[in-house]
């Protein structure tokens, strides 16, 4: 039966009763994810208190604010950033279908970062007072939550090189291998192309990198054929150019799990 949560999430959104059930959820049939057991869906549908949309640039999460629920992208696309007092803001990751939205922060602690959808968004909502629970219940869920985190502490790993050590374009062209790797995993991406709006200041935001100097490398990247980034798209013709160009090291891909 489908529950019948109504009320709003930690930003005052609406949080609309369940309708989508675990067995038609939209994640299932992603190549790059690997589904949960027909066991685990039952406890995931029983956890899960709703959905909840957002529409392009509102907040999924308030940096500063104690979170009460937890989320899993079901569509769309949302970055994760921190402000410093004086408004600059620091991009540390997008996220995509089927990641966890949630567990970046300490349990009793307000969050240390935003969440702001980048195109309109569909997620699960799950109440964070009942994470113990599914711990203690289904070490295996547990266990894939443990691998996202891992997971992302990896791609943390690979932004603060790119921040430290890799120049201008090779930034721009790891970032553009990551989202549209990333992407490619859900069918957002296809055939190298990254339907997404991502400004020239949200890139200078995650790269560190000036207006100018981030205008100046996309062309140079554009001209080399390597990446072709618009505000409309991200398309890299040859992802395995734009790596070693990045000095990327390579990718197993592997299917993510999911809640």
């Amino acid at each position: 039966m489908a529950s019948d949560v109504r009320g709003t999430n930690d930003n005052g959104a609406r949080t609309m009763p369940e309708r989508i059930r675990c067995r038609e959820c939209p994640l299932r049939d992603c190549t790059g994810l690997l589904a949960p057991d027909e066991g685990q869906r039952a406890w995931i549908e029983a956890f899960k208190s709703g959905e909840a949309r957002f529409a392009r640039g509102e907040q999924v999460l308030r940096q500063g604010v104690r979170a009460t629920r937890l989320h899993t992208v079901l569509e769309g696309v949302l970055m994760r950033y921190r402000l410093l007092e004086d408004g600059r803001r620091q991009i540390l990751n997008f996220m995509f279908p089927g990641d966890f939205v949630g567990l970046q922060s300490a349990f009793d602690a307000d969050l240390s970062h935003g969440i702001e959808a980048m195109t309109d968004t569909l997620l699960c909502v799950f109440p964070r007072d009942r994470f113990f629970e599914l711990a203690l219940s289904h070490p295996r869920l547990s266990f894939d939550l443990t691998w996202l985190a891992a997971r992302e502490e990896a791609a943390l790993e690979e932004h603060l090189v790119s921040l430290g050590q890799r120049n201008a374009q090779e930034r721009l062209a790891y970032l553009a291998v990551y989202l549209v790797g990333r992407a490619s995993e859900t069918g957002v991406a296809r055939d190298g192309v990254l339907r997404l709006t991502v400004t020239q200041s949200q890139i200078a935001d995650m790269l560190g990198l000036s207006l100018v100097h981030t205008n100046r490398s996309l062309q140079a990247l554009r001209r080399a054929g390597l990446v072709d980034w618009t505000l409309a798209s991200i398309a890299v013709p040859d992802m395995a150019a734009a790596r070693h160009f990045a000095q990327m090291d390579g990718d197993v891909l592997s299917p993510r799990p999911y809640i």
